[in-house]
């Protein structure tokens, strides 16, 4: 019962800005969002439409996901109650994980790349024996 608690706690002990942890889920989240601007000039220097397409979602998805983070690190830092709950983090990473492996999987499943055909103009194509067409 005590983890529950520890989990759903409405109003965690207070962590400041100076602490390390705090610190260091700051720069991340805060690196999730500068990812998101990466990702959209990603985006647009792909050539493959196949890629181009797989990765749509990729940097909305980055910027809400750091966002979110920022919000609940600073609502844990300024003691804001309920936003500061464990619980929310817990949940917060539930779901990026869960994005990141369904992304994975259909990256995985579907991409692909189209490789250049050569064709031959052979001049003596037109008089080697072809298959007979069935009706």
């Amino acid at each position: 019962m005590s983890f529950f608690s520890y989990l759903f706690w409405p109003r965690p002990p207070v962590v400041g800005y100076d602490n390390l942890k705090m610190q260091i889920v700051l720069l991340f989240c805060l690196g999730v969002v500068v990812s998101s601007f990466v990702i959209k000039r990603w985006r647009k220097k792909q050539l493959n439409p196949v890629t181009r397409k797989l990765s749509r979602s990729w940097r909305v998805a980055a910027l809400w996901f750091g966002l979110i983070g920022l919000v609940l690190a600073v609502s844990r830092a300024e003691d804001i109650s309920y936003l500061s709950m464990r619980f929310w983090w817990v949940v917060w990473a539930c779901v990026l994980a869960l994005y990141l492996f369904v992304q994975v999987r259909t990256f995985r499943v579907r991409h692909y790349q189209k490789l250049p055909t050569e064709h031959y103009d052979d001049p003596r194509e037109k008089y080697l024996p072809k298959r007979k067409k069935r009706k």
